[in-house]
């Protein structure tokens, strides 16, 4: 959803910089403008460059924090639908639609000796700036997931995103469905 509105950082803030993703901290403090919340992540502008905070620091500018909450899995493997339910957090920022719904992501392989997720996954564009935010997006979010110690996420561009890889449902949420 976009908006626009000002708020004051009440603790130090995780960051990262749109669009190379170069991590930064938010002074407490700090006057910040909110220009875009989708999927549980802010989009700010910070000093005159536009910025990105994952919902999971959200409380630090005073806004309701999203929860990533997984059970246990009884027998500490990595269970796989619950690495799906995060990626499932994850939206395009200029597609109100969340990547695994969007078709973007090519392929899990998660190693369980080694507690290491690995993905695929591509952008709606080759050109697409917003790659380096997208892939530190779901590093965080699966990183959340029970015995997971390692997250490697890989851009792929062959084959190359089609509208028809989206689900039905993003097909319509979109307006692409024809």
């Amino acid at each position: 959803m976009t908006e626009r509105r000002m708020v004051v950082a009440l603790a130090d803030c995780p960051a990262r910089r749109v669009p190379d993703g170069t991590p930064l901290t938010i002074p407490k403090d700090t006057f910040v403008t909110i220009t875009q919340s989708l999927g549980g992540n802010y989009t700010l502008t910070y000093h005159g460059q536009m910025v990105r905070v994952d919902g999971t620091d959200a409380a630090a500018l005073g806004l309701e924090a999203q929860e990533l909450d997984f059970p246990e899995p009884a027998d500490e493997r990595i269970d796989e639908a619950q690495v799906w339910e995060a990626l499932k957090t994850v939206y395009d920022p200029e597609i109100p639609v969340d990547l695994v719904n969007l078709g973007l992501i090519y392929s899990l392989d998660i190693d369980q000796s080694q507690r290491r997720v690995g993905i695929e996954m591509t952008l709606t564009a080759p050109g697409c700036g917003m790659g380096p935010v997208l892939v530190g997006d779901v590093e965080r979010r699966v990183a959340k997931v029970p015995n997971v110690n390692h997250v490697a996420v890989s851009l792929v561009f062959d084959p190359p995103w089609s509208r028809e890889m989206m689900s039905e449902e993003a097909q319509l949420e979109t307006g692409m469905f024809f």
